[in-house]
């Protein structure tokens, strides 16, 4: 597609493209139309079975340093990396996640790229899609109306309904849901108890989905989750197997977890599936996917939510252990802005040329860069120019860069599309041909679920050490005590910081993390850590997105970023 200057909206360029039909986009892969579902003209699934097939490819993740609440274009660099790689000849294939409609109406948008780098259909991709989130959202409803149902219909398993740790969930940013009361109403209206409200990409569900290899693995996943425990001293765990719910929520799930095929705005393959957020949840879009991409392509590019401190480390630490994924190189996104806020400057003046600062911040981007290589993955940092950036200020973050040993390249893939990402896509592929990759897991399972917190804190963040409030300590000594205790960790903190304070910016040091709460994920095969006022249920926006969208009485949609 033909780029034009001024950059227009990423909506009005979507509805310019002219896309092929995804039976075309196939048959790229090597893939007939028999061997796919459509979901109309441009969206299609494919099957499981292309997930067991011999891996070719070599896989390449993307992350980023501590953002800004705007974001820092990872998406769309993922995206235009890809379009930049397939420009070069290369047989190259992008992995990411869903999006969900919590950011889409709240402040930060989707996850479908931006500019000259997105993947269509974006109207489709960044609302109901091919509505796997809802199978995800009626699955995890199943187990919760079943679990309410059982209390109502005489408790044999003796569930204490102070116990109960499974929430409820919708795809919305909605604070008001963060606590309540249900069962209201008299006793044919079920048991009165508290009750609170995860968005969808903290949904456990959400997690199993991504981290599942086949219909059987699915299963047996889901009825390995932890809703609660019994009442008196044993607090015997009570799992969605108890309640027989399991093999239910699976048919709900059946379709939700095989890989979605679309295209980028240049014609080239992309699976969009499963959306785990990186703050809260593992960040990662789904195993199959990946696995998919690496037995039809020669170079696979995925992306894993927010910085290297929390996306970077589950994608290593949790998904690749999972899946057996090799990595084999990185890349690191920086930007000028988000350097310059972790350097001390105002965020209302991010635009302003501001060298003090961004030195100040430069700090940061060395931090990350160190959290890649330590995982013994190589790492080429891309430079994503916004167009309030210097010349002065690029010269300095990739000389900096440049003085720690690390390739860098200028990125202008928003404004240009694939062609301003063949700097990168150079680079990255002269990285891969020159050095090998050696990963490995940054710790053992079988370590102590506060030791492996402890070793992230040190090594990740760069923390003196954790303190756990006396919640959390008795629940890890729960957990332990009933097998959880040689799993993952998937920690939940800000993105902002690699504190767990959203305000201390850059590289801090002499600081301790704070856990408050820690909780089974047993389905999703990890315990969850969270630190700082982390919330599961995000709230609106004093002037959300929401507020600027429309649809003309052609059908077009308007105001979608």
């Amino acid at each position: 597609m033909t780029t034009v200057s001024p950059v227009p909206s990423d909506i009005e360029i979507a509805q310019r493209a002219t896309p092929r039909p995804i039976v075309d986009v196939a048959a790229d892969l090597g893939l007939s139309a028999d061997d796919i579902d459509l979901y109309g003209k441009y969206k299609a699934k494919i099957p499981l079975e292309i997930a067991t097939r011999p891996a070719r490819g070599r896989l390449v993740l993307v992350t980023g340093i501590n953002p800004t609440a705007a974001g820092e274009g990872k998406s769309t660099v993922t995206v235009g990396l890809t379009q930049a790689l397939r420009r070069l000849g290369q047989h190259a294939m992008l992995c990411i996640r869903e999006p969900s409609m919590g950011p889409v109406f709240g402040v930060k948008g989707g996850a479908a790229g931006g500019g000259y780098a997105q993947v269509i259909p974006m109207e489709d991709i960044n609302l109901h899609f091919t509505g796997d989130f809802h199978a995800i959202s009626s699955a995890h409803a199943l187990l919760s109306a079943m679990l309410d149902n059982h209390l109502q219909q005489g408790n044999a398993l003796r569930i204490d309904p102070r116990r109960i740790t499974w929430p409820r969930t919708i795809d919305m940013n909605d604070r008001a849901l963060r606590q309540c009361i249900i069962g209201l109403g008299g006793v044919a209206n079920g048991v009165v108890r508290e009750e609170r409200f995860v968005i969808i990409p903290a949904s456990e569900i959400m997690a199993i989905v991504a981290l599942s290899t086949d219909f059987a693995d699915l299963e047996e996943r889901l009825t390995r989750i932890v809703v609660g425990a019994t009442a008196g001293a044993s607090r015997t765990p009570v799992r969605a197997g108890d309640l027989e719910a399991a093999g239910a929520m699976a048919l709900l799930l059946r379709d939700a977890i095989r890989p979605n095929l679309v295209q980028t705005l240049e014609g080239g393959p992309a699976f969009v599936h499963a959306g785990p957020f990186g703050n809260i949840a593992h960040g990662c879009n789904s195993i199959l996917a990946t696995r998919s991409a690496l037995a039809l392509a020669d170079i696979v590019v995925t992306e894993a939510g927010f910085g290297s401190d929390l996306g970077a480390e589950k994608f290593f630490d949790i998904k690749c252990r999972a899946g057996g994924l090799k990595p084999e190189a990185a890349v690191l996104i920086a930007t000028v802005r988000a350097l310059k806020l972790n350097g001390g400057q105002d965020k209302t003046s991010l635009a302003t040329e501001d060298l003090a600062a961004l030195e100040r911040g430069l700090p940061n981007l060395e931090k990350h860069i160190e959290n890649v290589r330590q995982f013994g993955v190589p790492v080429v940092v891309a430079m994503n120019r916004f167009v309030t950036d210097s010349e002065g200020e690029l010269d300095m973050v990739m000389r900096r860069a440049e003085s720690l040993g690390v390739p860098v390249a200028l990125t202008e893939v928003w404004e240009k599309g694939g062609a301003g990402g063949e700097e990168l896509a150079r680079e990255l592929l002269a990285l891969l041909d020159r050095t090998e990759a050696r990963f490995a897991p940054l710790y053992s399972t079988d370590r102590p679920i506060r030791e492996k917190i402890d070793t992230i804190v040190r090594k990740v963040y760069g923390g003196d050490g954790v303190d756990f409030a006396p919640k959390a300590d008795r629940t890890i000594d729960y957990l332990e005590s009933i097998g959880l205790g040689n799993t993952p960790v998937c920690m939940a903190k800000t993105q902002y910081s690699l504190t767990d304070d959203p305000t201390r910016f850059g590289r801090p040091t002499g600081f301790r993390i704070t856990i408050n709460e820690v909780y089974p994920a047993a389905g999703a095969g990890f315990v969850v850590a969270q630190a700082g006022d982390i919330m599961t249920m995000p709230g609106l926006p004093k002037e959300p997105a929401a507020a600027r969208m429309a649809i003309h009485p052609d059908g077009s949609i308007v105001g979608l970023f």
